[in-house]
């Protein structure tokens, strides 16, 4: 799968077009290490590249933290942070296992008042039919 980045990144140019709140989408592996990143055309990032890293690096380890306890709360389906500049997304993407193989990092502008609707009936259905379709692809 870590080979498919060209895949990764037709999935996150695909996920950047699919809302204009959208600024950033992002998948990284299960260390934290981003694979491939798409921005909305004309933005100015809040952060650079080496500071992306370092909080999906943050986001991973806080992912297993979090997917241990689904047993006793159910699925995690993504969790949310509202900064003043962004609100920002992380979506655990697990195995059948239920292991953390991926992350998909996005954020939206803070204004965005629907975040569950876009997250929930947009984002995580094309992500979930993308994963699927690359799981059942591995030997």
């Amino acid at each position: 799968m870590e080979n498919n980045v060209t895949e990764f990144s037709t999935l996150c140019k695909k996920l950047v077009g699919i809302d204009q709140r959208i600024r950033f989408v992002g998948v990284a592996d299960k260390h934290g290490l981003i694979l491939t990143t798409a921005e909305r055309e004309g933005i100015i990032p809040l952060l650079n590249d080496e500071e992306t890293e370092q909080y999906a690096i943050t986001a991973s380890t806080r992912q297993y933290t979090r997917l241990r306890w689904q047993d006793l709360l159910g699925k995690l389906n993504y969790t949310c942070s509202l900064y003043e500049k962004i609100l920002r997304i992380t979506v655990p993407i697990t195995n059948q296992k239920n292991r953390l193989e991926y992350l998909l990092i996005f954020t939206l502008d803070p204004s965005t008042d629907d975040f569950d609707h876009i997250i929930m009936q947009k984002v995580i259905p094309l992500v979930a039919d993308f994963f699927s379709a690359a799981f059942t692809k591995l030997p």
